[in-house]
C-alpha cells in the first residue's frame, strides 16, 4: 500500500497563526489528511507530516494489518533522514526518533518522490 506524505507552507499574510499545512494521502483506502502546523522551519513541518502519517497508521491497523506500505514523500532531507543516509539537526533528532521507532515496528520503506507524482498536492488546497 503506498502512502504519501508532505506539506505546504501557507503565505505569510495567512489568516492564521499557522506556517504550513501538513498532509498525508493514503489512496487505496481513501484517506486524505490535511491540517494546518506552526513550524518552526520546513523540515520541522515536513518530519510532522510523517509522524502524522506514522500515527495515523498505528492507530488505524485494520487498514493496515494484512499489507505491507511504502512511504513517499518530496522532502528529500527528511528521506535521507529516515534511511540514515545524512545527519538529523540535533534540535528535530526526538522526532526522527519517534519515526524510526515506527519504522522498527512496521518495517516500512521510505522513498522520495519529485512533488509533482506526490498525489496529495493534488487537492491540498480545497
Amino acid at each position: 500500500m503506498d502512502c504519501y506524505f508532505g506539506s505546504y507552507e501557507l503565505p505569510e499574510d495567512s489568516p492564521t497563526e499557522k506556517s504550513a499545512v501538513v498532509a498525508f494521502h493514503i489512496p487505496q483506502v481513501g484517506i486524505r489528511f490535511k491540517a494546518p502546523f506552526a513550524g518552526a522551519d520546513r523540515t520541522h513541518t515536513e518530519l510532522a507530516s510523517l509522524l502524522a502519517l506514522l500515527e495515523f497508521i498505528d492507530s488505524n491497523q485494520k487498514y493496515f494489518s494484512n499489507h505491507t506500505f511504502q512511504i513517499y514523500g518530496n522532502s528529500l532531507p527528511v528521506v535521507n533522514y529516515m534511511n540514515q543516509r545524512e545527519a538529523t539537526p540535533e534540535i528535530f533528532s526526538h522526532l526522527l526518533e519517534r519515526a524510526l521507532d515506527y519504522r522498527e515496528k512496521y518495517r516500512f520503506s521510505i522513498e522520495w518522490i519529485p512533488a509533482r507524482d506526490n498525489p496529495l498536492y493534488e487537492d491540498l488546497l480545497d
